[in-house]
């Protein structure tokens, strides 16, 4: 008898191991920005929010995960989520060769264009000109390809202090960003022009990456994001937070 209570106390530690064990691999760190408005920033009430928090928020409900969002910047996310601190960067990247080598691309979210802000009459590539924008960024690499100067912040919410404090004549912005901050008074005030800026790299399909140390997520969250574009929650949180389709 015993013997026989002494197994039945076993089984019910190892069932319960096993499901401690499953409830802690299921609780993933997603590596998010804070600093971009429309599409991950910060309520009134201190609250993560905005269309690619909706949207990493949604993916983690269809694969019936928990997600810890962690807040972090641009210029780090990808090192951080290959070397594995990160399991989900759930952060607008455009997919690259460079990018392809650290960490695994899932199925695009949403489609991605820039804009050229300056004065008027002052263009892409002219001779003299700083560009402000956000370090590790394609804006950032685009422009130091082609040899020109600037200046680097780290968040999106910054690109405008170089602007103002004229250490730069221009920004590039990607659109969802620079809708958020076309609303803001101070950033009018610079009394800067727009236009869309057509370059293969500064445009494209956006994706979250996945740590090469979780590659099974990569079917979960390609499944889970077509779940939602059928069933709807796509389309609501695009109305939610975005004046324009992006799907």
């Amino acid at each position: 008898m015993h013997r026989v209570l002494h197994l039945l106390a076993a089984l019910v530690l190892a069932t319960l191991l096993a499901g401690t064990a499953t409830g802690a691999e299921r609780n993933l760190r997603v590596a998010v920005l804070d600093s971009s408005p429309g599409m991950a920033f910060r309520d009134a009430n201190g609250e993560l929010t905005g269309f690619t928090i909706g949207i990493i928020r949604a993916l983690c409900e269809e694969m019936r995960v928990q997600c810890t969002l962690l807040v972090t910047t641009l210029d780090s996310v990808i090192e951080d989520t290959a070397s594995g601190e990160f399991d989900i960067a759930g952060v607008s990247l455009l997919e690259t060769p460079e990018r392809r080598a650290k960490v695994i691309f899932a199925k695009p979210y949403f489609r991605s264009i820039s804009l050229w802000f300056a004065r008027p009459g002052v263009q892409p590539g002219a001779a003299g000109i700083r560009v402000s924008v956000v370090r590790g960024s394609a804006q950032d690499r685009f422009a130091r390809s082609r040899g020109w100067e600037t200046v680097g912040v780290l968040t999106n919410n910054e690109l405008s202090e170089p602007l103002q404090a004229g250490l730069a004549q221009a920004a590039i912005i990607p659109m969802a960003t620079a809708l958020g901050m076309m609303k803001k008074e101070e950033f009018r005030r610079l009394g800067l022009v727009s236009s869309v800026m057509s370059e293969p790299e500064l445009g494209g399909d956006a994706a979250f990456a996945i740590s090469p140390r979780r590659p099974e997520l990569k079917e979960q969250m390609d499944a889970a994001l077509e779940r939602i574009r059928r069933n709807g929650t796509y389309d609501r949180i695009n109305s939610l937070f975005l004046p324009f389709r992006v799907n």
